[in-house]
């Protein structure tokens, strides 16, 4: 198979996906031509057409949300999940919590900055595909992401926390409750009697 043909079935894979490995390139070219897997994506690179968002993962579009994809499994969760339910005000960037073992903080990705945040994997539960934009990406529930603001300690103001107590579905808030530790428990249950 020609060069040019290896080089057009990559791009039709980038858009069809919003988001490609490595290994995906890889598989198309053919395992014993990985060298010219690697020339194909830095060539890529160079023009432009797509971008790196995270090691060995590329994509063709400019939404940072996307990086999420880079450290899965992975879900974005705490102020940046309160903004998507429509709980908090406030700007914020992309928070993705991830179970891989990764330098936790802010990094800049596609020109932007993300909050990278490691999550034990036994709370890696509470989250689903939801469409934004153009995108599906990986949230937290509003019921997880409220949990999650205790977990990692985060503040919740009286008005946020008004909200949450509207919107916030207590059955599934309880059946997510079974699977925390104590204190993580009590801190969510005082703080919805208060």
């Amino acid at each position: 198979m020609g060069k040019q043909i290896y080089l057009e079935k990559v791009r039709e894979l980038f858009k069809r996906s919003p988001v490609l490995d490595f290994k995906s390139v890889e598989r198309i070219i053919g395992q014993k031509k990985g060298s010219y897997a690697k020339l194909l994506v830095s060539n890529l690179l160079k023009r432009g057409e797509i971008k790196k968002i995270g090691k060995g993962v590329y994509t063709k579009h400019d939404e940072v949300s996307l990086s999420v994809y880079a450290f899965a499994p992975a879900y974005l969760g705490l102020q940046c999940a309160l903004s998507f339910h429509g709980v908090w005000e406030q700007e914020t960037i992309p928070v993705i919590l991830t179970i891989k073992k990764v330098k936790r903080g802010i990094r800049k990705t596609l020109g932007t900055s993300i909050l990278l945040r490691n999550i034990d994997k036994k709370y890696l539960f509470g989250f689903e595909y939801l469409k934004e934009g153009d995108f599906y990406l990986p949230y937290s529930d509003l019921e997880k992401t409220f949990i999650d603001m205790f977990l990692f300690n985060q503040k919740i103001d009286n008005l946020t926390l008004r909200k949450i107590k509207n919107k916030i579905d207590r059955k599934k808030l309880k059946s997510y409750l079974i699977k925390c530790s104590n204190p993580i428990r009590r801190r969510v249950e005082n703080s919805l009697s208060r």
